[in-house]
């Protein structure tokens, strides 16, 4: 589905962060398995693509505090602090896109829905936006129709 082009995929939807956050890999990964999942029974195997835009690389940590009787024994409060992995998150800013899909237009509301639902999985403020742009290109469907129609012309 990575191959096919903006002709054939020409509706674009994104989910937006709204919020400065941490987005955890397992929440962008319960978002992608509902988005999916969705758009597959709704609009097809083969007629969306589905972009994680977003990825875990930061590492978070946790200093693990002892909480029985005695514990005072045994740790050492905030000396030597730093924490063991706990987990990876992506680090999000505002305006930030997390997810995207691409599909045909007869199925624009099919993944408006399927990014509505996996907004719930994630922590913080999403926004569903609706691209005037071809995918991730910086070129707008207008102008490049425009030209698309003036060459066919000649």
């Amino acid at each position: 589905m990575k191959k096919k082009g903006v002709d054939e995929f020409p509706f674009c939807v994104h989910l937006v962060s709204w919020e400065k956050e941490n987005v955890s890999s397992e929440a962008l990964e319960a978002a992608r398995i509902a988005c999916n999942k969705y758009m597959t029974k709704s609009a097809g195997k083969d007629s969306f693509h589905l972009r994680v835009r977003v990825h875990p690389f930061h590492v978070l940590r946790i200093n693990k505090m002892l909480s029985c009787a005695g514990a005072d024994r045994l740790q050492t409060g905030m000396r030597g602090a730093f924490g063991k992995p706990q987990g990876v998150c992506a680090r999000v800013a505002i305006g930030q896109v997390l997810l995207s899909v691409r599909c045909k237009d007869n199925n624009s509301h099919h993944a408006q829905e399927a990014l509505r639902r996996a907004k719930f999985k994630f922590p913080g403020r999403q926004k569903i936006i609706v691209s005037r742009k071809w995918y991730v290109s910086l070129q707008l469907k207008e102008s490049t129709m425009h030209i698309m129609n003036f060459v066919c012309l000649i």
